[in-house]
This record gives structure tokens, sequence and C-alpha cells, in this order.
């Protein structure tokens, strides 16, 4: 029953598929769900790799074809780790206090902080997209790109990392994958990226693509810790995020 509950929670919490909810919910389980983040969300990466394909037979420009993947991606998600994004940069800019950051972060709308970090991470995505797609196996690359980047989400829920609050839909993911967990999750991931690497040319590029998106990933939680005291479910939705730019980024230089 523990796989059952980590497949639908983490299903239910990272995409749009209406599925039943889990039967409990507890470290263990979110633990679990994390790890399986990047197999739960194959329906988006399927989506996405879809319109890609549908894009080029009827012709559409790389760059519209690009913000037509981020748009089933933000359908997919209700958007939610955009708001995540948001919700982060308007706290880690809002106040040197933690608690006043924390509330913005939960209560706030969204600032200009936020509406920078969207514009300027979406950007990122939307360039590295366009010339993924110019390749002839562009769709299956983006497919698998979309999958991998929520690897980062074992690495961001590792135990070591605090919880920003004792309350709020992060709590019981963060800290909840052991370390072991966490580098297999990234070693896997690491194949993942070098097919779709592969695919375009050079597995180096987009392998080194996931190297960087460790280290940024490492450096956000280390600011959010020094900043809010810890980690909430929207930095969780902001990893998600950014994690993607990243690989498309390094996949686009393959």
């Amino acid at each position: 029953m523990t796989f059952r509950d980590a497949w639908l929670l983490a299903t239910g919490t990272l995409t749009a598929v209406r599925v039943p909810p889990p039967g409990r919910v507890d470290r263990r389980v979110a633990g679990l769900a994390m790890l399986l983040a990047p197999v739960a969300v194959l329906p988006l990466g399927l989506a996405a790799a879809v319109v890609v394909l549908v894009a080029g037979g009827v012709g559409l420009p790389p760059l519209a074809t690009a913000y037509a993947v981020l748009l089933v991606l933000a359908l997919g998600t209700r958007a939610f780790h955009w708001d995540g994004l948001a919700d982060t940069a308007d706290g880690l800019t809002a106040s040197y206090s933690p608690a006043r950051s924390l509330e913005v972060m939960r209560t706030g709308p969204v600032g200009p902080a936020g509406v920078v970090a969207v514009v300027l991470v979406s950007g990122l995505q939307a360039s590295g997209l366009a010339a993924v797609v110019r390749h002839e196996q562009g769709w299956w690359a983006v497919g698998l790109l979309v999958c991998a980047a929520r690897s980062a989400l074992a690495l961001a829920c590792v135990r070591g990392v605090p919880a920003a609050r004792a309350d709020g839909l992060g709590v019981t993911h963060v800290g909840s994958v052991p370390v072991i967990a966490a580098v297999a999750s990234l070693l896997v991931a690491a194949v993942v990226v070098g097919l779709a690497g592969a695919g375009l040319g050079s597995a180096w590029a987009t392998v080194l693509g996931l190297v960087a998106m460790v280290a940024v990933v490492l450096a956000l939680l280390l600011r959010c810790v020094r900043r809010l005291g810890g980690v909430t479910g929207d930095v969780l939705g902001a990893v998600v995020e950014v994690s993607f730019a990243l690989l498309v980024l390094a996949a686009a230089a393959a």
C-alpha cells in the first residue's frame, strides 16, 4: 500500500491527472512520492513530446512550439510550480524577517520579484526549447527532460534540509528522502538526460546540465535555509521550474 499511496500522492500533487486520494500520507509515503516524481509525470513528458511532433508536422516555428510546450506543461500542473517560483522569489526579497517573508509567500499577491522570476525562467525555458525542437529527435529529448527535471525534488527533500514551517503542503515532504536514495535518483536522471543529449548530438552537454542543476538547486536550498529557516512547498515548485530551464538550456547546446 505504501507504493500505491506514494504513486497517487506524486501523481495527484505533480500533475493535473485526476487520481483517487492516497489512503495514507506520512513521511515514508511522501519520500517515496518524491523519488517517483520523474515517473509520475510521464503523462506530462508524453504530452510535451506530442506537442513537438504535431507542431513540427504543421510547420509551427520553433519559438511558437516552445511556448506551446510550456502552455501544455502549465495546464498539466495547474501552473502549480510557477506559483511556487513566484512566491519563493517574493519571499526571498520581501523582508529580512523570516516570519514576514513566509507570510508574504503564504498570503501575498505576486509581487515584482515574482513576476520577474517567472518571466526570466519561462524565457530561458522557451529559448532552450526553441533550439531543442529544431532537432529531428527534439520531441524525444523534450519528453525525457520534462521527467528528468523532477529528479530535483528528491534532492530538495533530502534528509537534513529543514522545513521552514510547522504546517503547510510541503512539510511532510521536506527532509523525507534518504541521502542514498536522492543520489540514486540523480544517477538515474543522469542516464535519462544522457539519452536525451545523445539524440541531439552530445550526451555530455546534457549531463553537464544536470550537474549545473544540482549545483543551482543546492545553492537555492542553502539560501532558503539561511533566509527563511528552511524549505516550503513553494520552494519545491521553484526547484522544478529552475531545473527544467537548466536542462533544456544544456540540451540546446548539445
